[in-house]
């Protein structure tokens, strides 16, 4: 009988390419997402929403998308347990709090120009994303 070799840690090259790779992923999902996320945005202010429950409803609606979509092809992540849910509910608040702030502050800084909205809307998703990819990375998705 031969022993079989214990198995090797990933080397810092691997490690940065599968890092890559997964931003990468991470990248393609989020346009995804945003895409859904702005679309809602920009079709509840066509329906006179106020902008803090568009936003508020576009950002669930693209952020359960990025969800699926990451835990599938980004992190490769299996059906999770409460652990993994409780942890997305968690990040997921917070960032919706920070985006909805974001935007709101981002709309009361901006100068009145004709495409306002969509500007705080990048500002805050901008936000909510680097805080979402760093989060789901480290704690919900971790390996």
């Amino acid at each position: 009988m031969t022993a079989t070799p214990p198995a090797e840690q990933d080397s810092p090259a691997q490690a940065s390419h599968g890092l890559v790779a997964q931003l990468l992923r991470f990248g393609v999902v989020g346009v995804i997402s945003a895409g859904v996320d702005f679309g809602i945005y920009h079709l509840l202010l066509a329906a006179d929403a106020p902008t803090w429950l568009a936003r508020a409803i576009s950002f669930i609606c693209g952020t359960t998308t990025a969800y699926f979509l990451n835990k599938r092809f980004t992190f490769g992540a299996s059906a999770g347990g409460r652990g993994r849910l409780a942890g997305f509910v968690a990040l997921y608040a917070t960032t919706f709090a920070i985006a909805v702030g974001v935007n709101a502050l981002s709309l009361a800084l901006l100068p009145e120009i004709s495409f306002k909205a969509s500007v705080a809307w990048v500002i805050s998703q901008g936000t909510a994303t680097i805080i979402n990819f760093v989060m789901l990375r480290t704690v919900v998705f971790r390996r």
